[in-house]
């Protein structure tokens, strides 16, 4: 991608005329002969207030520019010429320097050490090793995003085009070398920011979140056990937690520790002072450091609580279904905002959140942590999103409603809460218990009503949840959803419905025609599996490890298998999985590779064209590990199965989410939900997806040493293998 440079005539016009001729001209080569920018770039802005300007128009840039030549041509210090390589201003224009020539900005010796020249072997000069980049902008500015992707072009220029490439080191002026240079450019000044052309467009960073970073690693560097947090101006766990271990330090917690426990919440409640009243002043800025983190307006003298942090701190508590006028109830929360304000918890709408979950989600705070106070409870985030901490704080607001003792609540689905639920939940329901399981129909939507061949979704109204009527459109959707999920259809609030709307294994004791293991199917199983009640098993068509292997487990279909599973009046479901259980197993070329062991392997045992192979994803594997590694491994599969001639549909084995987003972003046919690990934050907040056609719930032991898998067979879903071609 050619980009565009403006040439040293563009700002000699600027210069002294006495000495314009030479600032126009092209410069002059390097007199050194070992100038190779091996090392990459040194990103440098222009220094304090006092230097440059507002860069309100080009021309402001341009003089500057016409100035920084001159001072440095007359300084003698640049070897007769401006010492950057390239400058860059705030409008997105780069302007030539020294161009690929050496340029003596990068002021220091040697190369990572900072040691004296001659440099020590593997090191480099600062100057003969590294283009230097100035960014038009004083210490007080903020770059904007024409300026950051300008440095980014010109890096990916310099990396790629330039006569002599640029390395990928990518460093701020200051490494090294005791200047403030570059400013506030400092927290994009290193290889994977949004400016490094080799890493994704990742947008502007947080001037006010670098400060804080900053701040805490210099404060508490020496603190027993603090962790350094990244200074990049990013909001993330490494961040609030290095805060958290701040606040510890500052409360007499020795060591630190990266977790928010029980310890630093009564350390909290002990002092008890909200920033109003503090008087560390190490405390206050902590708090107003946290609270940018949280995407707050506050202090941007974090030292001072200032009504920018007092507003800040009061939207907070409202916007987590607190009252902050009430005296008492605000001084009694305190801890658990601080908690929160030291998580990467949202108590804000984010992009993609509902109104409605967040109405919920601030009545479970405001009902359950400030009202009843439930001791194991935590507030949870109103950020409209159904996630795991959501999940733990309605449960326990679901057992409180249940009658279980206030402090024996742990968010568990556990056998007193499933007792809870067989009885009082089995009832009439009214009030908040009411609210509870309505709130949960909620979190279940959309399900999904079978018409015209296939499936139309179907939301639950959320005007339903704060009715006391059992209205039409409450039933319907009630019995959508028992449809959908296969579960007795009554409309009612039975344990089994209980069950399958709390958890993703559903109710475990359900009756269940489906099931897969990893042992082989003899006729003698086949017909033990037969008079269980099953009417299809999954099995594995291969195995990675070779028989020699202290791990092998024999999993894979043995020769003849098929056919005993057939005529024993069963049928199976193809599944492939080699390993499966990191994030290394998942990439684009092993997916392709395994798409064509799996059809190979498939069309070897006489399996027909149509049929649907299970790939596994046997962890939690978060949005971030779908977006890096499985859908490239199921883009993989999908190209081998293509590649072949699509005699086979690819499905997918995993949580819910997994299963999702896998079907509706890479096509998978059908999905195999593992619904027994409920604990997989992939299955906690996301319904059943629409292709569901194995939910399994239940491991268990069928015979002395042959373990099952339970799996619900959806009716009119994926009809397995009941011939074969051979």
């Amino acid at each position: 991608m050619p980009i565009t440079i403006k040439r040293r005539a563009t700002w000699a016009q600027f210069v002294d005329p006495m000495m314009r001729v030479h600032a126009e001209n092209p410069p002059a080569p390097s007199p050194n002969p070992d100038w190779n920018p091996v090392g990459g770039v040194f990103i440098h802005h222009r220094g304090p207030g006092s230097l440059g300007g507002g860069y309100v128009t080009e021309d402001d840039c341009l003089e500057d520019i016409a100035g920084v030549y001159t001072e440095d041509v007359r300084s003698g210090e640049g070897n007769g010429d401006i010492q950057y390589n390239w400058l860059v201003c705030q409008h997105g224009n780069i302007y030539e320097g020294r161009g690929y020539e050496r340029g003596e900005a990068n002021w220091g010796r040697c190369f990572p050490s900072g040691g004296p020249a001659p440099c020590a072997p593997g090191e480099i000069g600062r100057n003969g090793g590294f283009y230097s980049i100035c960014a038009l902008m004083n210490l007080d500015h903020t770059a904007g995003e024409p300026l950051l992707r300008a440095v980014r072009d010109l890096i990916r220029h310099l990396r790629t085009e330039a006569p002599k490439p640029a390395g990928t080191r990518i460093v701020p002026h200051s490494y090294g070398y005791d200047t403030q240079c570059p400013g506030n450019l400092t927290m994009y000044a290193r290889e994977g920011s949004t400016i490094d052309p080799a890493a994704p467009w990742t947008g502007l960073a947080d001037i006010h979140v670098f400060a804080a970073q900053r701040w805490c690693n210099a404060t508490y560097a020496a603190a027993p056990g603090y962790e350094r947090c990244p200074e990049d101006g990013r909001t993330g766990w490494s961040t609030v937690l290095s805060l958290t271990q701040g606040l510890q330090h500052e409360l007499g917690i020795s060591p630190t520790v990266r977790n928010f426990g029980p310890g630093t919440f009564n350390a909290v409640r002990t002092r008890n002072k909200l920033p109003g009243q503090e008087t560390n002043g190490n405390i206050v800025r902590l708090y107003n450091g946290a609270l940018w983190c949280k995407g707050y307006w506050t202090a941007t003298d974090q030292g001072q609580w200032s009504g920018d942090s007092q507003q800040a701190l009061e939207q907070l508590y409202a916007h987590a279904g607190l009252s902050y006028s009430d005296a008492a109830a605000r001084q009694r929360m305190w801890p658990h905002v601080v908690k929160a304000m030291m998580r990467m918890d949202q108590f804000r709408l984010v992009p993609g959140g509902d109104a409605d979950t967040q109405v919920i989600q601030r009545r479970l705070n405001a009902r359950y942590v400030a009202g009843i106070g439930i001791p194991a409870m935590s507030l949870v985030p109103c950020d409209g999103y159904y996630s795991r901490d959501v999940q733990q704080g309605f449960m326990m607001g679901l057992q409180y409603e249940l009658g279980i003792d206030i402090n024996a609540i742990n968010g568990y689905f556990g056998p007193g809460t499933q007792a809870a639920l067989r009885g009082r939940g089995s009832g009439a329901l009214a009030g908040d218990l009411r609210y509870m399981f309505r709130a949960a129909c909620y979190f279940n939507s959309p399900t999904y009503v079978r018409a015209g061949g296939g499936q139309t979704p179907l939301r639950y109204l959320a005007g339903d949840i704060t009715t006391d009527a059992a209205t039409a459109s409450h039933v319907a959707w009630l019995r959508a959803f028992q449809e959908f999920s296969q579960i007795p259809v009554n409309g009612t609030n039975d344990y089994t419905t209980w069950a399958q709307l709390l958890v993703s294994s559903g109710d475990v004791g359900r009756p269940a025609a489906g099931c897969d293991c990893i042992t082989e199917i003899t006729a003698a199983r086949a017909a033990q599996l037969r008079a269980a009640g099953y009417q299809i098993v999954g099995r594995y068509l291969d195995e990675h490890l070779p028989p020699t292997d202290p791990a092998y487990l024999g999993k894979a279909l043995k020769p003849g298998e098929p056919r005993a599973i057939l005529d024993a009046g069963l049928r199976f479901f193809p599944l492939f999985q080699y390993n499966g259980t990191q994030l290394a197993n998942f990439t684009y070329d092993k997916g392709y590779d395994q798409g064509q062991k799996a059809h190979h392997k498939a069309a070897g045992f006489g399996i027909p064209a149509g049929t649907c192979v299970y790939f596994a994803v046997d962890y939690d594997a978060l949005d971030v590990d779908i977006d890096s590694n499985v859908k490239p491994y199921f883009e993989g599969v999908k190209a081998a199965l293509g590649a072949l001639g699509n005699r086979y549909t690819f499905g997918v084995y995993g949580s819910r989410n997994v299963c999702d987003r896998v079907s509706r972003e890479v096509g998978a046919t059908w999905s195999l939900v593992s619904g027994m690990s409920w604990g997989y934050s992939g299955n906690l907040g996301f319904p059943l997806p629409a292709n569901w056609s194995f939910n399994q719930i239940r491991e268990y032991e069928f015979q002395p040493g042959w373990g099952l898998d339970h799996d619900v067979w959806r009716q009119g879903a994926d009809p397995g293998v009941h011939t074969l071609d051979q």
